[in-house]
Formats: structure tokens, sequence, C-alpha cells
């Protein structure tokens, strides 16, 4: 793997450890922690206001698309087990000026393409890749074996469901980039937000009889920006043309930031009841920390005890997955190694090698430009992020105005944007309750809890599932996933 020259330089804050971090372990934890570092740090550039709609009008953005899509069309992957859907992938020019263009991966719906919806797939970071681990470790067709050659048929894949859509943006991120090197230290949520929808309204030329089909957005972690700030694009143009340019029915976000302040005394308070810091250390945070937005610097008492949990936690538990173990091999296997339903813990390890293959590369359509850099699961290369909200519950509001279908889920062992957060982000918004919370069954097993709120807000937890939810529990995402599409309450026992 290539390693930057410039390691160990001030060159920001933000993502300033990733340039000398190895490609794999919690790269996404890097990510998100290097963002909130960088806000609450005195001296942040980041603006924390709340996000509105970018007002560029949006004549000549879409391109010609003739021909692409049969370019796109992928044959086979190498070594992909035998499948009867069709899967496309390539690249969508979103600023022809710039030089930009977005990677994207496509898979048909496994059996009635034509009448299931369209999912939008989004991951965060910011700065990861949705073909990474939505595509490869979550709820995509297929998972890489341990040779980092093959893969293997994931059953519960998202397109039992639905037409799965998976994008890696913002440019900068996997396959996707720019001509222009400069945009990569001015990436921030709304610019991210309007290539998402230049990227789409492009994608639907290529795919046209997609149109028309209801249109659903998921992600997790930061997607939880992503997922609503393109919905909230979304809706601003279909306003402005008063006509829907694109057919949005509701948006589906796991394990989410949503408001930093409750996601942060969130999940010290997580740490804390799942006896991963004491009682002492609880009660230290709650005196020496003030999270919330109006405080840019932490008092010294207040660095020095998170200090000591993160050098607690960091190198011996996966705090996406408290339960999980960790990967303590990280070596490719020269035959595949039989493989579970649960995502095996050296799997980003399988993928990197996987997608790196020139082969695949090929196959896939993918790195055309030839980069100069390895494909990575988290972006390496950008280094600056403009702009993140302090909170995204206004845009919850607004879908919830607008009869939007808004489902939260949380897998209950993450630690980094835990159940509790979540919980304490959503009681900030004073909703009445529709239906209580109860637990939610799949086959007569135990799924999690769910409780759906006035206004068309569900709240479901997935018990036993990490922050990747369908890494963890694939059997009951899809049936998660499969409820919300339809728009049917989970089963759960009734009193």
């Amino acid at each position: 793997m290539k390693k930057t020259t410039i390691c160990g330089l001030l060159i920001s804050l933000f993502f300033s450890s990733f340039l000398c971090q190895s490609h794999a372990y919690n790269k996404q934890k890097q990510a998100l922690d290097n963002l909130y570092r960088s806000k609450r740090s005195i001296d942040s550039a980041i603006d924390t206001s709340h996000f509105k709609a970018p007002q560029n009008e949006m004549k000549e953005v879409v391109l010609p698309q003739e021909g692409l899509r049969e370019k796109d069309k992928i044959q086979k992957l190498p070594g992909q087990p035998l499948v009867k859907f069709d899967q496309y992938g390539g690249y969508v020019t979103v600023n022809e000026s710039g030089g930009r263009a977005f990677y994207y991966y496509f898979v048909e719906a496994d059996n009635s393409k034509g009448s299931l919806p369209l999912l939008l797939w989004l991951n965060g970071g910011p700065g990861c890749s949705s073909l990474a681990y939505g595509a490869m470790q979550e709820l995509g067709p297929f998972r890489v074996n341990s040779d980092g050659k093959t893969l293997y048929r994931n059953k519960f894949s998202w397109n039992n469901a639905a037409n799965v859509l998976f994008v890696e943006s913002p440019a900068g991120v996997g396959f996707s980039y720019s001509n222009i090197s400069s945009y990569y230290n001015n990436c921030g949520d709304e610019s991210t937000s309007e290539d998402n929808y230049v990227f789409f309204l492009n994608w639907l030329e290529r795919f046209p009889e997609y149109k028309e089909r209801d249109f659903y957005i998921a992600g997790e972690s930061y997607a939880g920006h992503y997922v609503p700030q393109l919905a909230h694009t979304i809706l601003h143009h279909n306003k402005m043309a008063n006509k829907t340019l694109i057919n949005l029915k509701g948006i589906l976000i796991g394990n989410p930031v949503i408001n930093d302040e409750t996601d942060t005394v969130g999940m010290y308070d997580y740490f804390h009841t799942h006896a991963l810091i004491s009682d002492e250390t609880r009660d230290q945070i709650r005196k020496q920390c003030d999270f919330s937005p109006n405080v840019t610097k932490q008092t010294d008492e207040c660095n020095k005890v998170t200090d000591h949990v993160d050098r607690d936690l960091d190198d011996h538990i996966d705090i996406y997955n408290i339960y999980a173990p960790l990967c303590l091999n990280q070596n490719l296997t020269s035959m595949p190694k039989r493989m579970s339903d649960v995502i095996d813990p050296c799997s980003e390890y399988y993928t990197h090698a996987y997608m790196n293959r020139e082969d695949v590369q090929e196959a896939i359509h993918a790195n055309v430009t030839k980069l100069d850099h390895d494909w990575e699961a988290c972006s390496d290369i950008i280094q600056h992020w403009l702009d993140s909200p302090s909170t995204i519950i206004p845009l919850l509001r607004e879908f919830m105005a607008n009869n939007l279908r808004v489902w939260i889920f949380s897998g209950d062992t993450d630690g980094r944007v835990p159940v509790t957060s979540t919980e304490y982000s959503i009681n900030l918004m004073n909703l009445p309750v529709k239906t209580q919370w109860r637990p939610w069954l799949h086959q007569g097993e135990m799924g999690g809890f769910a409780q759906v709120y006035e206004g068309n807000l569900t709240f479901v937890t997935v018990l036993g599932a990490g922050h990747q939810v369908p890494s963890y529990k694939p059997k009951n995402s899809l049936a998660l996933v499969t409820h919300f599409l339809t728009g049917e309450s989970l089963d759960g026992p009734r009193s």
C-alpha cells in the first residue's frame, strides 16, 4: 500500500490521524472521531449552522447518458457465484467543469425488479465508502472470502426487497475522484449533498425506468447527515420545479449521527451502563464536560478524563460492536475459510485486497483514470471538512410535515453512536407516542424493540447488532428494511 510522504506534518486537525494509520482497523471511527474533535476545537473553522439546500440553479446539470448504461453492465465479478440478477458499475459526472465523477454500483432486485422500489444506500465517515461497507460487508449481494480473490453469496442481501444503488461520495472517496485536487480541501456536507443530488438526476437519465419508481434513501453513521440532507435537497428542488422530479417516499437511517450534544452524552452514558467505564469516570465526565453546541473548548480536566477513556477502549475493544471479536490475523488465506452469515472481523482486509485487484477494477469499470492512490475503505486524501451542522433534527421535522416515512434503527451493541444517543436525540423532538415501546419478532425470534411516534417516525432497535447492523444481524436487517419499504409495522406480541 502506498504511504503518503507528509505523514506527521500538521496539515490539519481533521483527518490528520489517517495519514499515519494502517488502512483497515476502524477507519470509520477515526473519521468520526476526528470530525468531532475538530468541531470542538477552539479555532475550528467548520460551519455548524443548520443545513439548507444548495441554492444553485439546477440548469444544465443533466448530461447526455446515451449508451452509458450498456457500457456499465457488469458481466461477472471475479470469483463471483452464479446469480440471476443484473448488476452495473461505472461513473457519473457530477461536475463537468470541476472534473468530478462518482463511482456507483447497482444491483437490481433478485426477483420482481420491475415492481420493487429503488433504494439508495450511503455510508458516512465522513469520507467512507458505500462500496466498502454497504455493498461488500453489509447489505450487498456478495461478501469477500478470506483469500481476497473470491466472493460468497449474502443470502440476506437487501436486493431481495429492492433495487439497491450504492455510491461512493464525496469525490475522493473510494474510486470517485476530482480532476482538481484542491477540491479535496473543500469538502463538506453542503457540497456532498449537492453532488449527490446531481449524481442521482444523471443516474435516473441513465436508468429512466426508475424515474417514476418509489424511491427511498438509507444509510448509517455519518449518513445520518447525508441521507436527510439529500432528502431535504430533493424536496427543495421538487418544490422549486412545482413537480415531482424525484419520487422520494422516505428515509431509513441506522445508528445515525443526529445531534452532536446528545450523540456525545449518550455515548458516555452507554459506556457507563455497559460497564466500560466506572461510576467515578462517569461522574467526572458529567462534572467536567459540557458538550452543548455553544462550547468550543473543553476544560483540561474534561480532556484528561475523556482521553483516559479513549486509551482504555481504543486498542482492546471494537467500539462499533462492544461484544464482537477483534481481527487478530490480517493475512489473507490461500484458500477461502468457511464463512458464516455474521461478518468476519477481518473482512475489511479481505475487501481491501479484492478491490485493489486490477481484474476486479476492470470488471466493475472502476479506476478508469488510474488514481495515484490505492482504493481505501475511508479516504486518505480528503483533508478538510467545511461544514457539519450540529443537528439535523429540523430536517426530520420537515420530512414528517411532508408525510415522508422516517425510520431510525439502532444496533444495540454499538458503542460509538449507541442506542442511548439516538433515544436522547429523538426525545428532544417531544413527539407524541403512537405505539408504545414493545418487542418485535422475526420468524418467532426476538428482533429488538420498536416505538412509533405521531408523524410517521418509527424507532427500531436490533438486538445484538453492532454499528453496521446488516453485518451482524443480516436476517433481521432484511426483515427490518422489508417492513420499512412496505410501510408495515414490525410484528410483535400483542397484550
